[in-house]
């Protein structure tokens, strides 16, 4: 179940408390991400004998919180096992949508990062960070630029926070290589989401379609459609859906109709050509599967990053705007530029 709240000023579709309803049962995973996932578990099961009972939170009274990074390509199962933590914890989940958490005015980002750690801490919610490549990338070595400076203020609001936060804070990503070492280092597990292997892909195909209620032709042969095409569970949860839809279009009777299995073979075909030309590049005739995935990450970004663009001007023109009207003139930036010493010059 998911509501939108409003955190100290936060809008509240920024974020979003989930009372968690999945468990480790929905989702099918790797053995070698099932057994780390298990350690992990236990780490928080055991969390308080250790620091409490056994007297190691007083020799270390910083760094005790359990942070965790779910990494790995999409549609490998990390939202799913992020809301099972909170459900096995009986806590609800504070869901951060960081892209949109971010904003482009100097200081709010990391007023906003205090503002959730803080809420995540009074209400006793574990804390899930989405996309979280952005929120905790390498830190600018030079800060010349305002968004460098701001950039950097942000991580280290975040290492301060976690170095503090007593609770439970899981980071999900797809490039995990991105993150700031210092961050990483306050990492305490880096569970790595794989892509399901055959055995796995044949159980999330059948487990995608109800027991009883979903019409399927005789000719349907799931440990085919596994062992021929290397898919996420979210990949395969789409192309169940596609395949539902082109058997429901079909002329004919509704209660006569059946999913077969060239519907699911058209649609696995369609999934991979979509994920095909997204992962395309101009300047690259041969792109493969991990180089498209990060090209795709890289293109996103930069689309972001034009958005914050285009929003800031709207902004600056409404304010040049506003300011002509009280007989101020706002000097054009795209004008100013710097001497040696960094000062500003017209």
């Amino acid at each position: 179940m998911l509501k939108d709240i409003q955190i100290g000023g936060l809008r509240g579709d920024l974020l979003q408390v989930i009372e968690p309803k999945k468990t480790f049962a929905d989702v099918i995973l790797p053995e070698k991400t099932r057994r780390i996932l298990a350690d992990t578990l236990i780490q928080i099961e055991k969390h308080r004998l250790i620091f409490d009972t056994w007297g190691l939170g007083e020799r270390h009274t910083t760094g005790t919180g359990l942070v965790f990074n779910f990494t790995g390509p999409p549609g490998t199962g990390k939202t799913i096992c992020a809301e099972a933590v909170a459900n096995l914890l009986v806590k609800r989940l504070l869901s951060v949508r960081y892209s949109e958490l971010e904003s482009c005015w100097a200081g709010e980002t990391s007023k906003n990062l205090v503002t959730v750690f803080r809420e995540a801490r009074q209400q006793d919610m574990v804390l899930f960070f989405d996309e979280a490549d952005s929120i905790a990338s390498r830190r600018f070595t030079t800060t010349n630029l305002g968004y460098e400076r701001q950039a950097n203020q942000g991580v280290n609001i975040l290492l301060k926070e976690l170095e503090y936060h007593p609770g439970v804070v899981i980071f999900a990503t797809n490039l995990w290589t991105n993150f700031d070492p210092a961050f990483q280092r306050r990492v305490r597990t880096h569970i790595v989401f794989e892509l399901p292997g055959a055995r796995e892909r044949e159980m999330i195909w059948q487990a995608q379609l109800h027991p009883t209620k979903t019409p399927l032709a005789d000719d349907v042969d799931f440990h085919a459609l596994a062992e021929r095409d290397e898919m996420s569970g979210g990949d395969i949860k789409n192309a169940v859906l596609k395949a539902a839809h082109m058997a429901a279009a079909e002329s004919g009777l509704d209660y006569q109709k059946r999913i077969g299995q060239r519907h699911f073979e058209e649609a696995v075909r369609q999934v991979i050509e979509a994920k095909r030309v997204m992962a395309q590049h101009p300047y690259v005739d041969d792109v493969d599967a991990e180089h498209g995935a990060a090209l795709l990450e890289l293109s996103t970004r930069v689309q972001e990053l034009q958005q914050d663009t285009e929003s800031l001007r709207g902004q600056l023109e409404g304010l040049r705007a506003e300011m002509a009207t009280l007989g101020i003139s706002l000097p054009d930036v795209t004008k100013l530029k710097g001497d040696d010493d960094g000062n500003t010059q017209h």
